[in-house]
């Protein structure tokens, strides 16, 4: 099946897979980064996808492949359970507004409530629980797990997968001072999702004040990450666990963005841009590699660090100069 070269006793009997350090006896893993070698050399796995370039000397049977994260993928895919499936229809309990738009093999789930005006596209599953605000347009076998809520207008393409616990189209946090008071400023616009978008639990996309929030195709989001009103996300870009994105700002085509970043509003994220993990952008950047708070390219901030971890040594000439000249 994986079309590798097999270095071992091709009559050996894999049941099951995992990774290096679970593995056991008739399992399979695999091995790809230099850094886990010592979990190669320790695992207990009888055979291991490996890189075609392998040079290790290993008990486990080899199988040698171009990709072996992929090839170990479709292996589990082939011992996995099968995949729980939902059949085409509205549960009892469920409460769609006459008005509200079905395409076919539409699955609605228990408790689920469709408001009027909404339209869900061909193959789409809405889990129990979840809202769908009036006006809402879903595309086609898009999959809403339960507890979801996608408020009024919101605009969803097709494929997309949305986890549960997220919300979708809340209000942007706009206030003005009137009168030393916060008076709400009215948050008129919608959040448009494109096509094979997928949005982790918990997580916010906040609608416009005026015009879209839009999160473009192929852009996947994990869990727990804020957007603002009128953020605008590229294509394919990833976002992980608990950054947050103020209003206004435009994040370019295929950004990738490390866990807890916070980015201030009305930037610009140049394409391609690589944003390290807990960093704080208080700039647009022109893409490349930045890290720290407030972040810098990346060459700089290591730099910048080198210097704080050679502060103590520093301090301690510093007092011995200080001691000789009788300071």
């Amino acid at each position: 099946m994986s079309g590798g070269e097999l270095i071992g006793d091709p009559a050996l009997k894999i049941t099951g897979a995992a990774s290096l350090a679970e593995a056991t006896s008739g399992e399979i893993s695999f091995f790809v980064n230099r850094k886990y070698v010592g979990l190669l050399r320790k695992t207990r796995a009888s055979a291991v996808f490996v890189p075609l370039d392998f040079g290790e000397q290993i008990t486990a049977a080899q199988i040698r492949v171009s990709n072996p994260a992929k090839t170990f993928e479709q292996v589990v895919l082939k011992l996995a359970p099968k995949p729980i499936t939902l059949a085409p229809g509205i549960h009892q309990s469920a409460i769609v507004d006459p008005g509200a738009q079905l395409g076919e093999r539409v699955s609605i789930q228990p408790h689920a409530v469709i408001e009027a005006g909404a339209k869900i596209g061909d193959d789409s599953i809405i889990g129990a629980g979840t809202y769908i605000g009036h006006e809402t347009i879903i595309g086609s076998a898009c999959l809403i797990y339960p507890r979801v809520t996608v408020r009024e207008r919101t605009r969803i393409g097709s494929r997309v997968i949305i986890h549960s616990g997220a919300v979708i189209g809340a209000d942007g946090f706009g206030f003005e001072m009137v009168d030393e008071r916060h008076e709400k400023i009215q948050q008129l616009g919608i959040v448009q999702i494109d096509d094979d978008v997928e949005i982790g639990a918990n997580t916010t996309i906040d609608r416009a004040r005026f015009g879209r929030t839009w999160i473009q195709r192929g852009v996947k989001i994990d869990n727990l990450v804020q957007i603002a009103h009128n953020v605008v996300i590229g294509k394919n870009s990833v976002i992980v666990a608990q950054s947050g994105i103020s209003g206004s700002t435009r994040v370019g085509e295929r950004v990738m963005m490390g866990g807890q970043v916070g980015i201030v509003g009305h930037l610009e994220i140049g394409d391609g841009t690589a944003i390290g993990a807990q960093s704080g952008v208080s700039k647009s950047t022109p893409g490349g590699a930045w890290f720290g708070s407030p972040a810098v390219p990346l060459e700089e901030a290591k730099r910048q660090i080198a210097w704080i971890h050679r502060l103590g040594k520093l301090f301690e000439r510093v007092k011995q100069i200080e001691k000789k000249l009788g300071l």
